[in-house]
C-alpha cells in the first residue's frame, strides 16, 4: 500500500520516558570508572535491566558478574560497581574481606527505601515490604536488617493470610518499580487489618515510575497499538505494560478506529530491548501528539549527585514509552 494510501495515523508520545536520574547515574560511574581506571571495571549484577545498555557497557570493557567471587584474583585492583538496584550490606562487606575496591552505584531513591525500613526497626517495628521476591531491589533491602526482620507481600492475598508477631508494631515501605495502583491496593488492604500500621516518611514509589505510569494511563485509552521500549527483566517496563493493557481494556469501548487489527482489546503491546536504529518517515496523515505527566519532584528536590533524566525517543503506530 502507498505511504499516502494509508488511514490517518495518529502517533501519541509519552513524556516522560526513557532512564531516570538514578539509571543515568549508575550508567555514568560505570563510564567514569573505565576513562579512570580502565579495563576491566567489573559490575555485580546488570547496572540495569537493559540488554542494550549492558551490551553497550560490556564492549567499552566492563565485565558482568553475579557474585564477587568470580573476580579473578589478579584484578582485585580493579574497581567493582553495585549496581543500581541496591545490594545487601553483606555485600560490602564482603568486598571489604576481599580488599576489593567498589563503588556504589545503588540509587539514592532506593537508598531512601533502605534508610525508611532501617528507621522502622530502629523504632522497634516489624517491617513490611511490599515488593517482588527474587528481585535484586528487594534482595537489597530485606539484606538492610536481620534476617526475620522484615516479611515480604507481594499481593492482596499475601495480605489476607500474613499473621504477624505483633500486629499493633509494623512499619511498611516498597520497592521503588512498582505499579501504583496495586501497591494502593496492597497498602490499603494492610491498613484495614492493622489500623496501627506505619507508613515510611515517604513514599517508596519512585517519582520517575509515578510519572511515567500516569502518562501510560493517558495514553493507553484509544490505541491499537503500544509499544513500550523496555527489557523483559524490567520491572518498570512490565509494570508499564501492565499499566497500558489497564487503561486500555477499561476504555476498549472508546476506540475510534475499527477493531480489525486488535480483536477483543484495545490494544496489543510489545517490548523492545532497544530502540530502532532509524525513524520511519512521517507522512502528511500522521499526527504526532505529545503527552506529558506532571513531574511530582522537581529537579531541584533531586538527592544529590542525580542527574537530569535522559530521554529517549522513537515512533510507534499509536504510542510510545520507556
Amino acid at each position: 500500500m502507498n505511504i499516502a494510501a494509508k488511514p490517518p495515523l495518529t502517533i501519541r508520545l509519552c513524556g516522560p520516558r526513557g532512564f531516570c536520574a538514578g539509571v543515568d547515574r549508575a550508567i555514568q560511574i560505570v563510564v567514569l570508572a573505565l576513562k579512570s581506571y580502565g579495563a576491566p571495571v567489573y559490575v555485580r549484577h546488570e547496572i540495569v535491566h537493559n540488554r542494550y545498555v549492558v551490551e553497550g557497557l560490556e564492549a567499552k570493557g566492563a565485565v558482568f558478574v553475579e557474585e564477587l567471587d568470580e573476580i579473578p584474583a589478579e584484578h582485585r585492583a580493579q574497581p567493582v560497581v553495585f549496581s543500581a538496584h541496591g545490594v545487601p550490606k553483606s555485600v560490602p562487606e564482603d568486598a571489604a574481606s576481599r580488599n576489593l575496591f567498589y563503588l556504589d552505584a545503588t540509587c539514592p531513591l532506593v537508598s531512601k527505601v533502605h534508610k525508611q525500613a532501617m528507621r522502622h526497626n530502629r523504632l522497634g517495628r516489624h517491617v513490611v515490604l511490599i515488593g517482588h521476591a527474587g528481585h535484586p531491589e528487594v534482595i537489597g533491602t530485606m539484606g538492610q536488617l536481620p534476617e526475620g526482620s522484615v516479611s515480604l507481600i507481594e499481593t492482596i492475598e499475601d495480605a489476607d493470610a500474613y499473621v504477624p508477631v505483633d500486629p499493633d508494631n509494623l512499619g511498611y515501605v516498597t520497592q521503588t518499580t512498582l505499579s501504583v495502583d496495586d501497591t494502593a491496593g496492597v497498602i490499603t488492604r494492610l491498613h484495614e487489618r492493622f489500623p496501627n500500621l506505619t507508613a515510611p516518611a515517604a513514599d517508596s514509589i519512585c517519582y520517575a515510575t509515578t510519572n511515567r505510569q500516569e502518562v501510560v494511563k493517558q495514553a493507553a485509552p484509544g490505541c491499537d497499538l503500544f509499544i513500550i521500549v523496555g527489557a523483559p527483566n524490567s520491572s518498570n517496563s512490565k509494570r508499564l505494560v501492565e499499566v497500558a493493557l489497564r487503561a486500555g481494556r477499561r476504555n476498549r469501548s472508546s476506540c475510534s478506529g475499527p477493531p480489525s487489527s486488535i480483536g477483543t482489546k484495545s490494544a496489543r503491546f510489545r517490548r523492545l530491548a532497544s530502540p530502532p536504529a532509524h525513524r520511519p518517515p512521517r507522512s502528511s496523515s500522521t499526527r504526532l501528539s505529545r503527552l506529558s505527566a506532571p513531574a511530582s519532584m522537581p529537579a531541584s528536590n533531586w538527592p544529590k549527585r542525580c542527574r537530569k533524566p535522559r530521554t529517549s525517543s522513537s515512533t510507534a503506530n499509536c504510542a510510545i514509552s520507556s
